[in-house]
């Protein structure tokens, strides 16, 4: 494509006065430059892309966006100045793949917690009605019934834009994204057109990155900010954030809650580990899911279903069919006739949840035995708070290895241990190789009991000094049983 026909598709540069050659692909990352490509120097949190300007245009690259010319290359090559290259790129990419995003009903799903199941269960939903759907999550992006590796909760533009492309090309009809709160800052959704968003919740996660909780609601709420009129925007009404998520958007504004009155309100019935009965907008649904975080979700695939057009009879029948997304209350059952779960709940909001969730069904008839660490080289403020709130909870905890990455897991450990008291200490198990804590969990646990081991879900690695190690928590539990 014409460098010059690109810009004017983009609709955000003037065409006047510049060369006009032809462009081959587009890339930000310089490593995968080559003759014809437009690179777009992106300044990143830990890479800033104009220093490998002098490197792409060695590779051959035919034009540079940049914010600025680095000293000595002025003239070397067609040069585009602007404002904010990260989110110039995703509006050159946009028009490059010809708007994917608005051949589609693209929704985005953000919040601390329940991303990933909310995502997965509108595109299973979906799917199940006869779309051609897309999902694009922290599990697994599928085309349709085609499953595309995932590395990232949101992918970077190119490979968006890419995903999105190919989704369009295979017919897909809808499309359900995680939205993440680096997304949104770091501008990778930019040129996205969104029919609608939804907001699950907001607790203390990433603040590595964000810093403060303001600057990660911040984050959230600039996606809603964004959203046109002709979306919807669809909100948790029982958190406290919740409604200051409508506060600026233009979109249609709609809410969910099983608290307050709202235009999609739940009540929960009954709770049974293989189940829970439920009472949505006046109609009784049994769906196989546990726990009050799940009742959310559900709500918040009802609604979102409603306001993309869909029968509330209709709906309701496919939530009674759906299923738990892999690693989310993941339910193994002991030889034994004790319940082994597996959950991603990586934060204290996120635990707590899981663990209401098992007291909602046991209704203290067994005992709980938490297994269950933290991830290394993220918020570190976390770590104790977790472990305060799986020993308020449990009957006993084992602290363990999650991923490490770059720390010494003793370390990471000892900043959990922080955060018990000397009662908590007295349940509390320190045993850093994960194998062994969850095998020492299934020795301790007895007819009635249930396993908690949370922290890793669907991921089947353990990273170690930036090597994965294969590593799936289900996998373990289910060699132990199968010698019980």
């Amino acid at each position: 494509m014409e460098l010059k026909r690109l810009i004017r598709e983009a609709g955000v540069y003037e065409t006047t006065g510049i060369d006009n050659p032809d462009i081959k692909n587009i890339q930000s990352d310089s490593r995968k430059v080559e003759a014809g490509s437009l690179f777009v120097a992106v300044r990143g949190v830990t890479v800033d892309g104009h220093q490998y300007i002098q490197g792409a245009l060695e590779k051959g690259a035919a034009a540079v966006v940049c914010e600025e010319i680095p000293e000595g290359l002025q003239g070397k090559t067609t040069f585009l100045v602007v404002k904010d290259s990260a989110d110039m790129l995703g509006k050159l990419l946009s028009a490059w793949y010809g708007h994917p995003s608005e051949q589609v009903r693209l929704v985005g799903v953000t919040g601390t917690n329940g991303k990933t199941t909310i995502a997965t269960l509108l595109y299973e939903m979906f799917r199940r009605m006869g779309h051609k759907t897309g999902l694009l999550s922290t599990v697994c992006n599928y085309i349709d019934g085609e499953a595309i590796p995932t590395e990232h909760t949101t992918p970077d533009p190119v490979t968006l834009y890419s995903l999105l492309a190919r989704m369009v090309e295979a017919g897909c009809e809808y499309v359900f994204m995680e939205v993440s709160s680096h997304s949104v800052d770091q501008k990778r959704i930019s040129g996205l057109s969104f029919d609608g968003g939804i907001f699950t919740n907001l607790t203390r996660d990433h603040l590595d990155y964000h810093k403060t909780v303001e600057n990660y609601l911040k984050a959230k709420k600039k996606f809603f900010d964004d959203l046109p009129s002709t979306a919807f925007a669809l909100t948790n009404a029982d958190d406290k954030t919740g409604l200051v998520m409508l506060q600026n958007t233009s979109a249609e504004k709609l809410t969910y809650s099983l608290r307050t009155m709202a235009d999609f309100k739940g009540k929960i019935l009954e709770s049974h580990f293989d189940g829970t009965g439920l009472v949505i907008n006046g109609r009784e649904v049994f769906v196989h899911f546990v726990g009050r975080f799940n009742a959310y979700n559900l709500l918040a695939v009802y609604g979102a279903a409603i306001a993309l057009g869909k029968e509330p009879e209709e709906v309701l029948i496919v939530l009674s069919m759906l299923r738990s997304v892999s690693g989310r209350f993941e339910t193994i059952p002991s030889p034994k006739g004790y319940t082994a779960i597996v959950d991603y709940a990586h934060t204290p909001d996120a635990l707590v949840n899981v663990l209401n969730g098992i007291h909602e069904v046991l209704e203290g008839k067994g005992r709980i035995l938490t297994v269950v660490g933290a991830g290394g080289n993220r918020d570190k403020g976390k770590r104790p708070i977790m472990a305060k709130e799986a020993a308020r909870l449990s009957d006993q905890v084992i602290l363990t290895s999650d991923n490490p990455r770059n720390e010494e897991p003793e370390d990471i450990i000892q900043d959990m241990v922080a955060g018990l008291s000397k009662e908590d200490l007295e349940r509390t198990l320190c045993i850093t190789d994960r194998t062994q804590a969850i095998k020492t969990a299934t020795m301790l646990a007895k007819k009635g009991d249930v396993i908690l081991v949370a922290g890793k879900g669907h991921e089947d690695y353990q990273e170690i000094k930036g090597v994965k190690h294969h590593f799936d928590d289900r996998e373990k539990l289910r060699e132990i049983f199968a010698t019980q």
